[in-house]
């Protein structure tokens, strides 16, 4: 299938050659010829680890500054005073055994993240087949395993995001919608630079932030230059 026009254009646009600092990244894609809709903005970050090792696995989870521009559907898996704080907080639905017997017998996965007290992970871990592939396991490193049920449902929904770094060493992340200020879009982006920066492991050797690419759902990605992307400064 061959380029759109709209592609085109916004690729002549971009000089392949030049690495942009994240403020001029950002309006470059603002200025792209306007999409018919509302594009998510993601950041590709190529790492200098090696995933296949446990100990150079990059993973966590940051509550975006301006959220990411969707609305986010979340379930609990809570019981007694927990299920009435999750539903208090907003969570779209809220049960126990009754809950993953419809995601079990169903097949329903209308929610885009699980939410569990640990009390309940005896129940949720029967379905780990249906819920694992999709990334949709609750896991207490991302803090969706928790007594703390009214604060997680309120993380997820005002756009906390979760980024793992794939088999290639890139960590692929939405940080917000087209339509957001530049700025907003900018203070995301270094947000989530600051914290993989953090996260760097102890035993990752030689350039850490190899690369890093910002594009538009449709659009051409645009080389960010590593060396001042986050406000912590990559080292």
């Amino acid at each position: 299938m061959g380029q759109s026009k709209r592609f085109k254009e916004a690729t002549g646009q971009v000089d392949r050659d030049r690495l942009y600092s994240l403020e001029e990244a950002v309006a470059l894609l603002k200025s792209f010829p306007a999409p018919k809709f509302d594009e998510s903005v993601e950041l590709a970050i190529n790492l200098g680890v090696d995933p296949k090792h446990a100990d150079q696995m990059v993973r966590g989870a940051i509550v975006l500054p301006h959220g990411v521009g969707k609305s986010v559907r979340v379930i609990v898996f809570a019981k007694g005073d927990k299920e009435k704080e999750a539903r208090e907080a907003g969570a779209d639905e809220v049960g126990a055994e009754d809950l993953a017997k419809k995601i079990q017998d169903e097949n329903w996965l209308e929610f885009d993240r699980a939410i569990a007290t640990p009390d309940m992970m005896g129940v949720v871990g029967r379905l780990g087949k249906v819920l694992g592939p999709r990334g949709l396991m609750p896991n207490p490193k991302l803090g969706t395993v928790t007594m703390d049920v009214g604060q997680a449902v309120q993380e997820q929904k005002s756009g906390k995001v979760e980024y793992r770094v794939d088999k290639a060493g890139i960590v692929h992340v939405a940080v917000g919608k087209l339509s957001f200020d530049a700025v907003q879009i900018v203070e995301n982006a270094a947000a989530l630079i600051d914290v993989i920066i953090r996260a760097k492991p102890a035993v990752a050797k030689g350039t850490y932030l190899k690369k890093i690419s910002i594009s538009s759902t449709m659009g051409p990605g645009v080389r960010v230059d590593p060396s001042n992307a986050g406000q912590a400064k990559a080292a």
